[in-house]
C-alpha cells in the first residue's frame, strides 16, 4: 500500500500565499486593463448586435458582427449568398443568430480564459498574488468542463473566417478604391492570423505525429501555425479591435455619420 505523504499532499494544492501580494510592482495594471478591453467588446458587441444599420448596398459593406445574414429581415443584398433559411426566427436580430460561434471560439479559446479569469475572476489576479476563492477545481466540473469544447468552435471559426473573407474580397471587387474594402481585407488577415494560431489548429495539423519525416506537408502547416500561435496572444487583442473597428467603420457610413468619396 502506497502511502502519501505530507509534502506530496502540498504539492497537489493550489500555492498559497498568506499575504496580499509579495509583489512591488504595478500587478494590477495589466489585470485592469484587460478588464477594460475585455468589457469594451462586450459592451459594443451587444450594442451593435441590436444596432440594424449594419448594410451600406452602394459599398457592398456589411458589417462583420451581423455577417452572415440570414434572416429575411436582412436587406436582400446583404443576405449571404441571397440565402434566408432563417426566416424571420422570432425577430431576432440576424446577428444575434449566428453570435454564438465566433462568440465561442473565443470565449473557449486558452488564451482569453487565462484573461478573463484574472481580471474578472480575479483566480488569481497574478503570479505571488493571494487568491480570493476558497478552493480550486480547474476545469473540471460544471461549467467550465464545457471550456473542453474549444476544438469544435474551431471549425466553427474557420466557416465565419471563410464568410468574412467572401466579403471583403465582394467590398474589394465592388469598391477597390474604398478605405472600407481595405479595412475589411485587413481584419480578415487578422481574423486568420488568430484563427489559425490556436492551440487547436496547431494539434490537428501534426499534434499528434510521431515522426515529422514522414509527413512532410504537415510538418510545414505544423511549423506555420506554430509561429502564429507563438503570436496569438497579440492576435488575439488585434482581431478583437480590429473587427470591432471594422464593424463600427460600416455602421458609421451606414448611417451616414462617415461620408467621403472614398468611404
Amino acid at each position: 500500500m502506497t502511502q502519501t505523504t505530507p509534502e506530496a499532499t502540498v504539492r497537489r494544492q493550489r500555492a498559497q500565499v498568506k499575504v496580499r501580494t509579495l509583489r512591488t510592482d504595478r500587478w494590477w495594471l495589466t489585470p485592469l486593463l484587460t478588464f477594460l478591453g475585455l468589457s469594451a467588446f462586450l459592451i459594443y458587441g451587444v450594442w451593435a448586435i441590436f444596432d440594424t444599420s449594419y448594410y451600406v448596398p452602394a459599398s457592398e459593406y456589411i458589417a462583420p458582427f451581423s455577417s452572415p445574414c440570414l434572416a429575411t429581415s436582412c436587406p436582400e443584398g446583404a443576405r449571404f449568398l441571397g440565402l434566408a433559411p432563417f426566416g424571420d426566427w422570432y425577430a431576432l436580430p440576424p446577428g444575434l443568430l449566428i453570435l454564438g460561434l465566433p462568440g465561442g471560439f473565443r470565449l473557449t479559446c486558452y488564451y482569453y480564459r487565462k484573461s478573463y479569469y484574472r481580471s474578472f475572476w480575479l483566480a488569481p489576479a497574478a503570479c505571488a498574488v493571494q487568491e480570493p476563492h476558497g478552493k480550486y477545481t480547474g476545469e473540471t466540473r460544471f461549467p467550465l468542463i464545457f471550456q473542453n469544447i474549444h476544438r469544435y468552435f474551431f471549425y466553427a471559426a474557420l466557416l465565419i473566417g471563410s464568410v468574412l473573407t467572401y466579403d471583403a474580397i465582394l467590398a474589394l471587387v465592388h469598391k477597390p478604391l474604398g478605405l472600407g474594402s481595405w479595412i475589411l481585407a485587413l481584419n480578415v488577415v487578422l481574423i486568420w492570423g488568430y484563427t489559425l494560431g490556436c492551440h487547436s489548429c496547431r494539434h490537428i495539423t501534426a499534434g499528434r505525429l510521431n515522426h515529422f519525416s514522414r509527413h512532410p506537408l504537415r510538418y510545414r502547416a505544423w511549423t506555420f501555425v506554430s509561429k502564429l500561435n507563438a503570436k496569438h496572444q497579440p492576435l488575439a487583442w488585434a482581431s478583437m479591435f480590429s473587427v470591432m473597428g471594422a464593424d463600427l467603420y460600416v455602421r458609421l457610413v451606414a448611417k451616414g455619420i462617415i461620408a467621403f468619396p472614398y468611404a
